[in-house]
């Protein structure tokens, strides 16, 4: 069974555990990705500075489990 990604996993650990997550989260607008390092803080954090709310949040989740299977 994959691992399941959740709203408070690390920007770091997604970015190593997800590679896809990189360009998947920079077409929703997010960037994850700065200087070469991943930004610091959590998915939920980086996608709420973004202005997604709450129910945007699970589904970005959902579909980054989905991008894993």
């Amino acid at each position: 069974m994959n691992k399941q990604i959740d709203k408070n996993i690390s920007i770091e650990e997604l970015v190593d555990f997800l590679p896809a997550s990189v360009s998947f989260l920079r077409e929703k607008g997010i960037v994850c990705i700065l200087c070469g390092e991943p930004v610091w803080g959590t998915l939920s954090e980086l996608a709420t500075t973004k202005g997604f709310s709450k129910e945007q949040i699970d589904s970005l989740v959902n579909e980054l489990n989905n991008l894993n299977k």
